[in-house]
């Protein structure tokens, strides 16, 4: 595969692990992906870098009208003009200060016709200004992409008065998105938001031109190819191109997971590439109308249309055979970018129990407040803390920054699940229902194991960037997937993407699995959960959603089979005890669909 530039792109980790990964990767020629999810977070970072870099600041207080996005604006724009200066002293490099200038192309997969060129001229002992010149032609940035997780659109008020939709969260960032001078791409996340869909038609720049460019491109995060077109025709409708579909794996990921009913990652990609020029013409076929419907400028030729994957990849070998084998454009490396301090900013504690973590340390729990399975790290001190408040008798937290009050069983304002005054809420009604103590102990345990992740995603940028020294440090989340199991150190930018491309190895555990087998286990290991929930009473509905997730996992392992039977080149070595796991994990599933079908016998006894 021939490209110009890097294969992967860096996805968004938490709200604060990759808010200023742009400017360290950028210029680079690195694509990766910031949250704009924290304005809080996101001001604190822009007085940060204006001190930092002796530029003017005006804080931004939220006092001002339509504040949040307008820090979001001010922000991405800061964003933008510090890594184009970054960007302009590699290219203005002299022969004595190349060293940047050269990590650019060495940094390079070696498949890449730009760093094959640059190689070209240094052989035939071209000059520097020769050399400067067609750099200067030919070199580019990294995208500055954001991310917006279309759930979070929580309404907000003032002066008790409720405000109109634009001003919902998801809605706000997305104009401060839209108003910033970015050239570059909203990645929308957890599923579809219509209205937040819609208010995007607001916005010149998401549509396309007569070349058929577009300033802001609209990527959706999806897991399964049936989403990918509904989503795609509905903002096709709207005259809306959707310029990348970012396959996801449910569970073989970082942050929060949105399980599959089973649809395991190879079948999905496949389904991808086999439906790809028919997604394309299909969407294209109701863009068309739809902008000659709102007097928008048509487009000569169909629209680029990107499929990129992420979840789990840890080789070069899976990071190819994803580009070859399924014509993937580009593959997201997530977790094992925590370890990068050059890309990624996280504290010095966290990154010590990151390095040291096992399989065993990295699990899916329930701590999130949108009560949905986060990845979560054992032993971090977010954790930890929220444990001391428990103990002393004072579960939940202050709600300063309310991103996650979508909570409305109490009163009209939405509440946190893990604020203390939801949860005191909570407790009290408990201790009014005369439980057995087993009982009482396991509903009070689901209470109060919420964390306040608005708080904890941002920690570590607020103590390595930004926040008053004085400052008394605070617990920090971390959302690894299972994936840093396998890296034990902490890697430099140069290395990071040297083991990409199989210049070097990093993995430090020699067992690991292939990413599909991962993802396959931690599947049986979901519909396992999902089946011991039961407690042994399964409804009609329970019945069906078990089996389809099991029939659904079974046509998986059968795609696995046969891909890897079929295999000439990639994984040979591995093949025979790729194999032999699939035939164990296909054994383990037929046992757990006789538990469901036995478990439906019994009711049907008792019916």
């Amino acid at each position: 595969m021939m490209s110009t530039k890097h294969t992967f792109h860096i996805p968004v980790m938490g709200t604060g692990f990759t808010l200023d990964t742009p400017l360290k990767v950028s210029p680079y020629g690195m694509d990766s992906v910031v949250s704009i999810v924290d304005d809080v977070l996101i001001e604190n970072l822009r007085k940060f870098y204006c001190e930092k870099f002796e530029l003017p600041y005006q804080a931004i207080t939220d006092k001002i009208e339509d504040f949040r996005a307008k820090r979001i604006t001010s922000y991405l724009n800061l964003l933008q003009e510090l890594a184009e200066k970054k960007f302009k002293q590699i290219k203005d490099s002299t022969l004595e200060t190349s060293m940047e200038f050269k990590n650019y192309f060495n940094m390079l997969p070696d498949s890449s016709s730009l760093k094959q060129k640059f190689t070209e001229l240094t052989h035939q002992n071209k000059t520097w200004k020769e050399i400067k010149n067609w750099a200067d032609q030919h070199l580019t940035m990294g995208s500055i992409d954001v991310n917006i997780m279309t759930k979070l659109d929580k309404i907000n008020y003032k002066e008790g008065e409720k405000l109109p939709n634009e001003y919902n969260d998801a809605h706000a960032a997305l104009r401060g998105f839209a108003q910033s001078n970015l050239q570059s791409s909203v990645v929308l996340s957890a599923g579809m938001n219509p209205r937040l869909y819609s208010y995007m038609e607001n916005f010149d720049d998401f549509f396309p031109d007569k070349k058929g460019a577009i300033k802001k491109r609209i990527v959706i995060k999806v897991s399964d190819y049936r989403s990918a077109l509904i989503q795609g025709k509905f903002l096709a409708k709207k005259g809306l191109w959707v310029s990348e579909y970012r396959i996801e794996s449910g569970l073989n990921c970082g942050g929060h997971a949105f399980a599959t009913e089973g649809f395991l990652m190879g079948p999905i990609l496949q389904e991808f590439k086999d439906n790809r020029q028919e997604l394309i013409d299909t969407v294209h076929s109701v863009l068309l109308p739809a902008l000659a419907d709102r007097n928008k400028i048509q487009p000569d030729s169909p629209l680029a249309l990107k499929i990129t994957a992420q979840g789990g990849v840890g080789t070069e070998k899976e990071h190819q055979f994803l580009l070859e084998h399924y014509d993937i454009d580009s593959v997201g490396w997530g977790s094992p970018f925590l370890l990068v301090p050059e890309a990624t900013t996280v504290d010095d504690a966290t990154l010590k129990k990151l390095a040291k973590a096992t399989e065993d340390d990295l699990y899916l729990s329930n701590i999130s407040p949108l009560g949905v399975p986060f990845n979560n790290l054992k032993g971090n001190s977010k954790d930890q803390e929220k444990d001391i408040k428990i103990v002393s008798g004072r579960p939940g937290s202050p709600c300063p920054k309310e991103f996650l009050a979508l909570n409305n069983e109490y009163a009209d304002k939405t509440m946190c699940t893990a604020s203390r005054q939801y949860q005191r809420n909570k407790i009290k009604e408990l201790d009014q229902e005369a439980l057995a103590p087993d009982e009482y102990k396991s509903r009070f345990q689901k209470i109060v194991e919420k964390s306040c992740l608005c708080m904890g995603l941002g920690e570590a940028t607020m103590q390595l960037n930004g926040a008053d020294s004085e400052r008394p440090a605070k617990g920090v989340s971390v959302c690894p997937g299972p994936n840093m199991a396998y890296f034990s150190k902490t890697m430099s930018l140069k290395e990071i993407t040297d083991h990409i491309y199989g210049r070097i190895n990093l993995i430090s555990e020699k067992n690991r699995p292939h990413m599909f087998l991962k993802e396959l286990k931690l599947y049986s290991d979901h519909l396992k959960t999902k089946i011991d929930e039961t407690k042994g009473e399964l409804n009609k509905r329970q019945e069906k959603y078990l089996l389809s997730f099991t029939e659904n996992m079974k046509e998986g392992i059968d795609y696995y089979q046969q891909l890897f039977s079929k295999m000439k080149d990639s994984f040979v070595s591995s093949k025979s005890s790729i194999m032999n796991d699939l035939q164990s994990h296909m054994m383990y599933l037929e046992y757990l669909e006789n538990q469901i079908k036995n478990l439906t016998a019994v009711r049907q006894d008792i019916g």
